[in-house]
């Protein structure tokens, strides 16, 4: 693990470090300064040039490293990369409860929880981050970024273990609803035990028949309206894509869903059908006081769309 960095953090992101290697007898001097190996490391990720040029580069004591100085094996280097634009994810995200510990949040759907790949300043940590002034404040378990409702997180990373290790041992009760269509044929409450997979690099998950069960669902039925019906899902186990893929397969594929049944190419920019699946509420038993704990998303069902809206 590297050392403190001596860049604070940049739109609510830490800098990003790189660490020469050690010292290696076979190749005495592999490179003549820290420009060549920062050019060797990094210029197919950001300008070296222009980040030497300017003092991005900083080392261990927030100096900016000179390309021309002397190779050193062992030593640390940080840097903010430059972000490219992103559209801004329409809504508030509104604070449900706040303490000393935990912040519990009802996240809009097509907002990202962490930040990843092409949704870096869109995500929940990074906007909370900058807006509530907790730079240490991470999720304690993820949502699907088209997925709304209820979400988790620490505030100090002295909080993540205790609660992290409450959602690993299943000790949260969670309670979903969805809008899917409604089939008089179905009786409900029903509960669906298959085995789930989803491999990496593709888009959607996939059942494996007869072999054990990973993936367990209670589903019952809320409220009928006409051809459609709110559904309560409840699941026992958090299987990626457990709840798409269970109301899937009984033939009632959750609305607005642009994985399942058939993957959709959706703009990143287009927000007008989201997803309709809410994270409705968590119970818990908190882990360092022992009190009984409950919250519950404002937001119901069917959940709106927005317009898109310029960069920030």
């Amino acid at each position: 693990m590297p050392p403190r960095s001596p860049l604070p953090q940049r739109h609510g992101l830490d800098a990003a470090w790189v660490r020469t290697p050690d010292p290696d007898r076979s190749r005495p001097d592999p490179w003549p300064t820290m420009g060549a190996w920062l050019h060797e490391r990094l210029s197919e990720f950001v300008d070296v040039t222009g980040f030497l040029a300017r003092g991005r580069f900083v080392s261990e004591t927030g100096i900016p490293v000179v390309g021309s100085a002397p190779y050193l094996p062992c030593t640390f280097v940080w840097f903010h990369r430059d972000r490219p634009d992103e559209t801004v994810v329409p809504g508030q995200i509104p604070v449900i409860h706040h303490d000393e510990r935990i912040v519990v949040v009802d996240k809009p759907p097509f907002l990202s929880t962490i930040p990843r790949g092409r949704h870096v300043l869109q995500s929940v940590v990074v906007r909370l981050r900058a807006e509530l002034g907790l730079p240490e404040l991470s999720p304690l378990h993820r949502l699907d970024r088209v997925t709304s409702g209820i979400l988790l997180l620490a505030t100090e990373r002295r909080w993540r273990g205790a609660y992290q290790s409450m959602f690993q041992r299943g000790e949260v009760g969670k309670t979903y609803r969805a809008l899917a269509p409604f089939r008089p044929r179905l009786d409900f409450p029903v509960t669906v035990r298959n085995h789930l997979i989803k491999p990496r690099g593709q888009w959607q998950a996939e059942v494996v028949a007869d072999a054990p069960v990973n993936a367990v669902s209670l589903i019952e039925i809320d409220e009928v309206l006409d051809d459609t019906a709110v559904y309560r899902l409840t699941p026992q186990t958090g299987r990626t894509h457990q709840l798409r893929m269970h109301m899937l397969g009984l033939g009632i594929p959750i609305l607005g869903d642009p994985l399942y049944p058939v993957v959709e190419e959706v703009a990143l920019d287009d927000f007008a059908r989201p997803l309709q699946l809410l994270a409705s509420e968590v119970r818990f038993t908190d882990p360092v006081d022992g009190r009984p704990r409950r919250f519950e998303s404002v937001r119901r069902l069917p959940l709106r769309g927005e317009i898109s809206v310029p960069p920030a």
